[in-house]
């Protein structure tokens, strides 16, 4: 059941609309961070008149491209729309005001904004205008399809996908090092699809040294937004020959360093394109809940970890890991010196282990990929 300050009996069609609205969401993925995926559908004597989603961050918003869209006279209809219309002016204007100017007779909302400029107002003044509200159809679809959004206008804190491949024992290499490749190439493919949406791809300076990687999303024949790449580099050791350095003009690339760093190398990194932030330290390494919370004030909102054991066990321990992609490749490695997907020191009581929650298995390509939130 659905309402707003009484309840009313959730009907078939509302949700079969609803959902088409979530379908058009997903359509941008990877292109509205920041902002939410949001989907808006304008149906009219039981035909659909106009649909639009939120296509790119900074343009106009799935309310009104519904609108635009439209194919009839929407005075009278009722728009199905997966979040809370705005009513503030941002980088477009407010869409309740839009919605209010086209005579629209029933809006349906699938969720409130958290967005303390939002927050219920919308709502209220859709309202004020007359207009019949009901809010809270597939809330649930709705809060895990905007999950980063919800984390990130809520705390300022981006949400951290940990993706890691491994085999059927937990190696993520041999033990002489060898780590291609661990999984097949759905399994890779899939990994650059995780790349497309997030903003910022992140790796350990060991990660970076061993494996010389471009950190890049390739998606044949698609189009998609580069993340931005980030090195977890204490002492700002990352080689000014190495594939990151050379296309910091074509990727906007940062090096998380400490105070031990030399102000010759920062110098040097700079001056090939790379940004250097200065973060607190914890132990003579990156405190990466400073580098966390210097992503989030910088409009970062989410982050995918691709680095080594060292990497995600201090995420990990300092619980800033909201979920878990494993694909887990079906063979046999061995070795007890073998890496790991996570390191560090570890815990000691197998009590002390972090819970995840499963959320998703399915075969991909050979593999198989467990996903997990925390």
């Amino acid at each position: 059941m659905y309402a707003h300050s009484g309840f009313f009996a959730m009907e078939a069609r509302d949700i079969e609309y609803m959902r088409r609205a979530i379908e058009l969401a997903d359509r941008g993925l990877g292109f509205t961070n920041p902002n939410p995926l949001v989907g808006a559908v304008i149906v009219k004597d039981g035909r659909v008149i106009g649909e639009g989603w939120h296509e790119r961050y900074g343009q106009w918003h799935a309310e009104r491209n519904a609108l635009r869209n439209c194919v009839g006279d929407p005075r009278g209809a009722t728009m199905y729309v997966t979040l809370e219309p705005c009513c503030h002016h941002g980088k477009t204007p407010p869409c309740a005001e839009a919605l209010v100017e086209s005579g629209l007779a029933r809006v349906v909302v699938g969720m409130k904004d958290p967005n303390p400029l939002v927050a219920g107002k919308g709502i209220a003044r859709l309202r004020e205008a007359g207009i019949e509200v009901e809010c809270g159809l597939e809330e649930e679809t709705l809060r895990e399809q905007n999950r980063v959004f919800l984390k990130y206008i809520q705390t300022r804190r981006p949400w951290v996908v940990m993706k890691t491949a491994m085999t059927l024992d937990g190696k993520i290499a041999t033990r002489a090092g060898d780590s291609r490749w661990v999984t097949g190439e759905a399994a890779r493919t899939e990994g650059h699809e995780l790349r497309s949406r997030l903003m910022a791809i992140m790796v350990g300076i060991g990660t970076a040294l061993a494996d010389n990687p471009l950190l890049t999303c390739r998606i044949e024949g698609r189009e998609v937004r580069q993340p931005v790449r980030v090195v977890v580099d204490s002492q700002a050791r990352l080689p000014l020959d190495s594939r990151l350095v050379a296309t910091a003009g074509e990727c906007r690339t940062i090096v998380a360093h400490t105070r031990f760093a030399s102000a010759g190398r920062l110098k040097a990194l700079a001056a090939a394109g790379v940004k250097a932030w200065l973060c607190e330290d914890r132990e003579g390494l990156v405190d990466v809940e400073s580098l966390s919370r210097l992503l989030g004030e910088r409009g970062v909102d989410s982050v995918l970890l691709e680095g080594g054991g060292n990497l995600n066990f201090s995420f990990l321990r300092q619980g800033l890991v909201d979920e878990l992609y494993a694909f887990v490749a079906p063979k046999i490695v061995g070795g007890a010196d073998a890496k790991t997907p996570v390191e560090g020191r570890g815990v000691d009581r197998m009590a002390d282990a972090l819970p995840f929650r499963l959320r998703e298995m399915r075969q991909v390509g050979e593999d198989v990929l467990l996903r997990f939130l925390k």
